[in-house]
């Protein structure tokens, strides 16, 4: 049985996910969340200010009455994948598109039109645009922010790297918990039976390259294998 509270398990994952390592460039905004600057220039991000602001971003989904109130936002291919995810599980709406669609939260006429009560953005850079359409009407904005992320109109921002896939998958896995557990969905001393893994962004790789790949590995060992030969051939002929 472990001896570490659910709070310093969490601090470990978030450790292990790399979500502390910001970019080398800092926003003056970003600054309060910053522990320190790293030897190679590295900006890292406090985990426990990470921690604390899945907690807040939690308990503002779990007070939305509907869960498809709720929509989460990622243009980013390498978190599409977590954001499905963490929709599937929180019972919210997520856009399936990488391009954000003008109009979608300010123009009734569109076929996409959305008024959720609450947005979360992966990205609040690459996200601008869902973020600004979400100040017109009044719409709170939940945001995974990196070092050098700007907050302008972002409500809730959640400090992480926001450029990795597991950064990514390992915010929303904790973050789909916490919002299951408020619901009484969950017990909070109970481990959740779903795995991190499944919110992590695939990448399919091509078999043909990887036996391109073999082949040319088994000509460079069989290569290898002949100047060896040859060596002791001639060092035996001297």
């Amino acid at each position: 049985m472990s001896t570490l509270s659910r709070k310093q398990e969490d601090m470990l994952r978030l450790l292990a996910s790399k979500c502390h390592l910001g970019t080398t460039n800092l926003n003056n905004q970003m600054k309060r969340y910053i522990s320190h600057k790293s030897a190679n220039g590295i900006h890292i991000i406090n985990i426990e200010e990470t921690w604390q602001k899945i907690k807040l971003a939690a308990r503002l989904i779990a007070a939305v009455g509907h869960q498809s109130d709720v929509m989460v936002v990622c243009s980013r291919i390498y978190g599409q994948r977590a954001a499905i995810k963490f929709s599937g599980y929180v019972q919210c709406k997520s856009t399936s598109s990488s391009r954000w669609t003008p109009g979608t939260l300010t123009n009734y006429q569109t076929l996409k039109y959305e008024e959720p009560r609450v947005l979360i953005v992966t990205d609040p850079r690459s996200d601008y645009q869902a973020i600004q359409e979400a100040s017109y009407v009044g719409i709170p904005v939940i945001g995974l922010c990196d070092s050098d992320s700007p907050l302008h109109y972002v409500d809730v921002a959640i400090p992480c790297n926001n450029r990795s896939t597991e950064s990514i998958s390992m915010i929303y896995w904790l973050l789909a918990r916490e919002v299951k557990i408020l619901r009484g969905e969950l017990d909070k001393n109970q481990q959740w039976e779903v795995m991190v893994d499944l919110f992590y962004h695939k990448t399919l790789i091509n078999t043909a390259d990887l036996k391109t790949e073999g082949q040319d590995i088994e000509g460079a060992e069989k290569i290898e294998e002949v100047q060896e030969v040859q060596t002791e051939q001639a060092v035996e002929g001297f």
